[in-house]
């Protein structure tokens, strides 16, 4: 906080310079001359000229006049919410009084900001906290706690349960998923939501609280989109990034905690599964299920990416031979390759033998290729790895279509089969008409190019349902199945078969 005195002397300093720097100083400067030279003559005038500008120059290089009002707005956000929260955590102690902290996080924030760039993106930060603001009392405060987080600190009442907070944090979500108008296009944002009741923490400061609700973000990540979980006490555990946890991911993908669940695609026109994603998750003894997100940086900070790919590809093969032994009709699993692996001229051997290993044709293994790798990648050992991935047999998937500008000639470079396109287009496909016609524009392009599609994030009916009109050939999302492990999977695929019977053929847009 400014002293008073710091305080007066802005205040002051910034008048002296507006004085002479802003509109008016095109009267004052001229009135100034006249006087100088009606007093002194023609010394006060050479004076006047010469230590006007050095006053100037002299001002300036103090640096930049912040106003004194807003000047608490530059210190960082976290600074401020614990600071908030301290003042709010006495005042419900001495008033025996409960409160609460919500954390909402965009779920999509990078994504967003490589569509549409930093304008966008701070539009839709700015709207989004306008739309947290309406969303509470007066008594309740936000704060920017970085790029895409948001911060709530609900002001003290008499009754706060989880009931309540749940209320309030589905409110906040609600909120900040109203679709945003931009120029001639519509955003659609997700968000996830932590929460936490001082009623549920030890501490008796603000970052007690604070953190407690980061955890509960944190958790909620896991499941996003559109998750919300609240605090619990078991949830004090070493966050990723804590001292020793390279080791501990490195050790965790040596001893088997790391592996594959499986996430179904399924036709668009019959409703058949088509293949299985694979998608690494880490089954910590102690945590429980964590996300990529939170040790994949970690694992790539190791240059221990290949190794992780070795071990999702031995494991979504062995399950496909497993499914062909329980008789399951699964065409093909998809496995992810990092940047790393595809650097590897070794790769296609490795392929070829773990194929082998377990008896199955390269036709059943889908490569999915992220989009920001075709489009950066010159023609190097990357660039032949894939196509010879292709002429073996594989089937390559480019994924998060949309987000990487990866040109045609790129798409036809690189022997892609089928486009992903990306979650961000897919949202909110069956009300919103541009949405409508980005994908169509991104079918119209795949008919032509001869390229199958498979839309990424589905998880309504409506947008499932949009999608199949429109003429794209396999859906993937939380609308279907969230990610299974393999041990649900044969189970998941036996209930889905069963549902289907003889479902009818959604008809498709005519060209």
């Amino acid at each position: 906080m400014l002293s008073r005195v710091q305080t007066v002397s802005l205040k002051i300093r910034a008048a002296v310079e507006h004085l002479f720097t802003g509109p008016q100083a095109l009267a004052l400067l001229p009135a100034l001359v006249l006087a100088g030279f009606w007093l002194g003559g023609e010394t006060i005038l050479i004076a006047l000229a010469i230590a006007l500008p050095l006053c100037l120059a002299l001002l300036r290089s103090l640096g930049p006049v912040r106003d004194p009002v807003s000047a608490e707005d530059d210190v960082d956000g976290s600074e401020r919410l614990t600071r908030h929260l301290d003042g709010t955590l006495r005042l419900a102690r001495r008033k025996s009084l409960k409160c609460a902290t919500v954390f909402v996080e965009l779920d999509d924030y990078d994504s967003l900001l490589d569509r549409y760039g930093h304008a966008a993106a701070g539009h839709v930060i700015a709207h989004s906290i306008s739309r947290l603001q309406s969303a509470l009392r007066s008594r309740d405060k936000v704060f920017h706690i970085r790029d895409g987080r948001f911060a709530i600190a609900v002001a003290p009442v008499r009754r706060l349960d989880m009931d309540v907070a749940l209320q309030v944090s589905e409110r906040l979500q609600r909120a900040v998923e109203e679709p945003i108008s931009l120029d001639a296009t519509t955003i659609y944002v997700s968000a996830s939501c932590g929460m936490a009741l001082s009623s549920q923490i030890d501490g008796t400061v603000g970052r007690d609280l604070a953190n407690a609700a980061g955890l509960a973000l944190r958790d909620a990540r896991r499941y996003a989109p559109s998750a919300i979980r609240a605090y619990s006490p078991d949830m004090h555990l070493p966050e990723p990034n804590t001292p020793g946890i390279e080791n501990e991911v490195t050790d965790a993908l040596e001893a088997g905690q790391i592996v594959p669940w499986f996430q179904p695609q399924i036709s668009t026109d019959t409703g058949h599964i088509t293949g299985f994603e694979a998608l690494a998750r880490w089954i910590h003894p102690e945590r429980g299920l964590i996300s990529p997100a939170e040790f994949l940086p970690t694992l790539e900070r190791a240059s221990k990416l290949e190794r992780l790919g070795e071990v999702i590809l031995y494991q979504a093969l062995r399950a496909l031979a497993a499914w062909d032994n329980e008789g399951l009709n699964i065409p093909k699993v998809g496995v992810n390759f990092s940047p790393e692996e595809l650097r590897n001229p070794r790769l296609v051997e490795k392929i070829k033998w773990e194929l082998d290993r377990f008896e199955l044709t390269p036709d059943r293994l889908m490569v999915e290729i992220l989009e920001t790798v075709v489009a950066t990648s010159p023609d190097d050992t990357i660039t032949r790895n894939i196509n010879a991935l292709a002429n073996l047999g594989c089937s390559v998937d480019l994924d998060d279509f949309g987000t990487g500008h990866a040109s045609i000639s790129s798409i036809r470079r690189f022997a892609i089969e089928r486009l992903k396109i990306d979650r961000s287009f897919v949202m909110k496909v069956d009300v919103d008409s541009e949405q409508q016609r980005m994908v169509s524009a991104i079918l119209m392009m795949a008919e032509r190019l001869g390229l199958d599609t498979l839309a990424e994030g589905v998880e309504t009916a409506g947008e499932h349902a949009m999608l199949a009109q429109l003429g794209c050939n396999h859906v993937q999302g939380f609308g279907i199945s969230r990610p299974l492990p393999f041990d649900k999977t044969a189970d998941w695929v036996r209930a889905h078969i069963a549902k289907l019977g003889d479902p009818p053929v959604i008809g498709r847009k005519m060209g």
